[in-house]
């Protein structure tokens, strides 16, 4: 894979149940268990994929107007499957999206249909990486002298 296409996080144990996940560009986020306020890795799920589509639908109607609302609700539930592994199912993303009153606002109304089938079908990289069922390999890294 090229430098262009490369994406990475590092996840740093904090305590137990507990982990700090942080971005190349210094950005960090708090993942642990459900037990306090920080987001579980089912919510980050949840997150990446209603986040994904709001970014390319926002990009996409806000050319046209400035949106007077916009929110997004990202539910499923959490299920035991017939093999006794966890997975998500019923995974459903809904808008509740607002334009002012005007002619910009109507072609923004009119372009967010759109926008939602397009981020659907080819533009959110993580609700098509679900739906397709990526691999994920997991691997234990080769331990350094220091370790």
């Amino acid at each position: 894979m090229s430098e262009d296409t490369f994406r990475s996080v590092e996840i740093e144990r904090t305590k137990l149940g507990q982990y700090v996940v942080r971005n190349v560009r210094g950005g960090s986020i708090t993942v642990g268990t459900g037990e306090d306020g920080s987001f579980t890795p089912v919510e980050l799920l949840l997150a990446a994929i209603g986040g994904c589509t709001a970014v390319d639908v926002d990009y996409i109607t806000s050319r046209r107007a400035e949106p007077t609302r916009f929110s997004v609700a990202v539910t499923g539930d959490k299920i035991r499957d017939e093999t006794g592994g966890n997975r998500m199912q019923n995974l459903t993303v809904e808008f509740t999206v607002t334009f002012p009153e005007g002619a910009d606002g109507d072609k923004a109304r009119e372009a967010l249909p759109r926008s939602l089938q397009q981020s659907h079908d080819r533009l959110c990289t993580v609700s098509r990486t679900v739906e397709l069922g990526t691999p994920v390999s997991t691997v234990e890294a080769a331990a350094s002298p220091e370790d």
